[in-house]
């Protein structure tokens, strides 16, 4: 038998290998899922996101046929769980759990984050938005935010507003607001506690912040709503003006959370958990109508759409940070 020379016998080794990636890569995407799945969640167990995370899971399994665990890896901001994602084998079973946090504030605010949140991950598809509220004490004058703003442009001191720290979410959307409004505010940090114990008790006067938070005291009476991010009035607070209807137009926060996998992961694979997410945001209407109650959207989109959406919110919040002149490190 002849003796092929290195380099054919090189390139008949490198052909082979191609064609069995082209028979066994959809194969094995056929075959996907074989075994249970991974979420991280870069936030503490109890909390909101967490808790997202967690009932998306279970619609996920019900759509997989596979058990999907939720494993939380909060701390720093999330970059500590997104690391972990991003580092994870690019074969499906491990997906982490994006934010508006991890990738469009985070790359912001720090000029040392470790991951790229442009590079590492291959967006799947949102989970869910959030409407950013105005919210007040009801000792608040004002039930609308153009009435607020009208006062504060005249007394600028009129009112505080709480923030859970320094960078965090309801003080980037509160700096947003005020370059939106042409205001100076005040912002007082909350890093340990929550600002929600003084808003109630009329120490802080408002808050800008997703609904989830303040909407059990809303219903009781013990806080306000002046307005509401979105295009439209949302269709469970009808008497919520937006914040378009008080002269906002550019003021669009929106917290959100979407499924990721890491970088290099199969297109068949990625393809076939987004339409998974499609289904899984679908088929549970008490889960739909919880997300619509705290003024909130369960939503699945294409990895393409998701995309698209990840490039405009990044740039938004990095005008917004950049207008205050926020850097943390």
């Amino acid at each position: 038998m002849k003796t092929l020379r290195p380099n054919r016998r090189t390139a008949l080794l490198a052909l082979m290998a191609a064609a069995g990636a082209a028979t066994t890569g959809p194969a094995a995407a056929q075959e996907y899922p074989s075994k249970p799945l991974k979420i991280i969640a870069p936030f503490p167990a109890g909390t909101g996101p967490d808790a997202n995370t967690r009932e998306i899971a279970a619609e996920l399994a019900k759509v997989l046929g596979q058990s999907v665990v939720v494993e939380n890896k909060p701390g720093a901001s999330t970059t500590i769980g997104m690391a972990a994602g991003a580092a994870a084998a690019p074969d499906g079973y491990t997906l982490v759990m994006g934010s508006t946090t991890s990738m469009s504030v985070v790359p912001h605010l720090y000029n040392k984050v470790p991951y790229r949140h442009d590079k590492d991950f291959v967006p799947i598809s949102v989970v869910g938005l959030l409407n950013t509220a105005l919210t007040a004490n009801v000792g608040v004058k004002e039930n609308t935010a153009k009435e607020l703003i009208a006062r504060l442009k005249t007394n600028p001191d009129a009112v505080v507003a709480g923030t859970q720290g320094v960078g965090s979410y309801s003080h980037l959307a509160g700096e947003w607001f005020a370059a939106g409004a042409g205001l100076k505010m005040r912002f007082i940090p909350y890093a340990t506690t929550s600002p929600y114990t003084d808003l109630i008790g009329g120490q802080v006067q408002v808050i800008f912040d997703a609904l989830p938070a303040a909407i059990g005291n809303v219903r009781a009476g013990k806080l306000k709503i002046l307005a509401l991010t979105g295009k439209a009035r949302h269709p469970k607070f009808p008497d919520v003006p937006t914040f378009a209807e008080a002269g906002i137009t550019n003021y669009s926060p929106t917290a959100w959370i979407g499924l990721f996998a890491p970088a290099g992961t199969p297109k068949p694979v990625v393809d076939k958990l987004a339409d998974a997410m499609q289904k899984a945001a679908s088929q549970n209407p008490a889960l739909i109508e919880k997300w619509q109650s705290y003024g909130g959207e369960l939503k699945a989109m294409t990895p393409e759409a998701f995309a698209a959406f990840l490039k405009e919110d990044n740039a938004l919040w990095g005008q917004a940070i950049s207008r205050a002149g926020i850097k943390l490190d």
